[in-house]
């Protein structure tokens, strides 16, 4: 790929590592990167991410000017409370028509909100939606995309070889796609929290997981039980912030929106705990949390 189609990624978590090693196969890419863990005071959370950098042969700079200098097409993927913000960001250093691809999950109203400052500053704004988790596919991870620009947007992606489909030419129809399909995806993740951890404690969940397997069969819910807890184990936290900006989609649909908060909670509690996810059986894993979350109980209960 030519260097005048240089890449920028605003934020270098999992999702953009993904992106690069995807990338790879493609042959040398002309990428900038810029997260804002390098401006950390613990420098140990500063220097990993260089490391990240390095391991995977990105220019890491420690400025997002440094990142969007020479870009024509950004990918920003950043937390999903940080996604204005971001966007806000790069306004002052946006290359005149460079393609902003805003793949954060975000609502409708918060994407029209940063696609207002991108198109104000010169720069072509893209509401992406990514409709899975981004391994094993890594580049080839599903995209949903829509806005004005979804052309000129597939055009590139294209050249990347990613798996994209276009939704239509407004801004927050990818992210409609993604929010409330997001209430189940993440919902049914809280519920087996909720659902097995009261079994655990109560001894009787191999007795209601096993009617749970009559009443709806091959959907295995032990595996899932194990899977649930994993996920929101590693990805609680940023994964509430997300249900925070569905309870806002749902809010600006005029809509109630209890199951969302109730969500929002959950991934929440349990991803604070900052806990590895530990053996790959349901039952290790729910005592584990268990134990932390009685543990935290008799804290609080003492404190008062």
């Amino acid at each position: 790929m030519h260097e005048d189609n240089r890449i920028a990624l605003v934020g270098f978590g999992e999702a953009a590592m993904a992106l690069v090693k995807g990338w790879q196969g493609l042959g040398e890419l002309p990428l900038g990167a810029f997260d804002i863990k390098t401006q950390n005071a613990d420098t140990s959370i500063a220097d990993a991410k260089r490391e990240d950098y390095a391991r995977l042969k990105v220019d890491g700079v420690e400025n997002i000017a440094d990142a969007l200098n020479g870009a024509s097409v950004v990918f920003c993927l950043v937390t999903a409370d940080q996604a204005h913000a971001a966007a806000r960001a790069v306004t002052p250093y946006i290359e005149k028509d460079c393609l902003y691809l805003d793949c954060n999950s975000c609502a409708p109203g918060t994407k029209r909100r940063s696609a207002k400052c991108i198109e104000d500053a010169g720069g072509r704004y893209v509401d992406v939606a990514v409709m899975s988790p981004v391994y094993p596919k890594l580049h080839k991870t599903p995209l949903l995309i829509s806005g004005p620009h979804t052309k000129a947007a597939m055009e590139f992606l294209d050249k990347l070889q990613m798996d994209a489909k276009v939704m239509g030419e407004e801004i927050g129809g990818a992210s409609s796609v993604k929010m409330v399909r997001s209430i189940m995806m993440k919902g049914l993740e809280a519920l087996f929290a909720e659902c097995v951890l009261a079994g655990r404690q109560a001894g009787v969940d191999e007795e209601v997981l096993a009617s749970l397997d009559v009443t709806y069969p091959g959907f295995d819910f032990k595996s899932r039980a194990a899977y649930s807890f994993e996920r929101m184990a590693a990805h609680g936290r940023r994964r509430a912030e997300e249900m925070k900006e569905v309870a806002l989609t749902i809010e600006e649909l005029g809509l109630p929106n209890d199951m969302a908060q109730a969500i929002v909670q959950w991934h929440s509690r349990i991803g604070n705990l900052g806990m590895t996810a530990g053996e790959d059986n349901y039952q290790s894993r729910a005592d584990a949390l268990l134990e932390r979350l009685n543990r935290n109980t008799v804290e609080m209960e003492t404190e008062e």
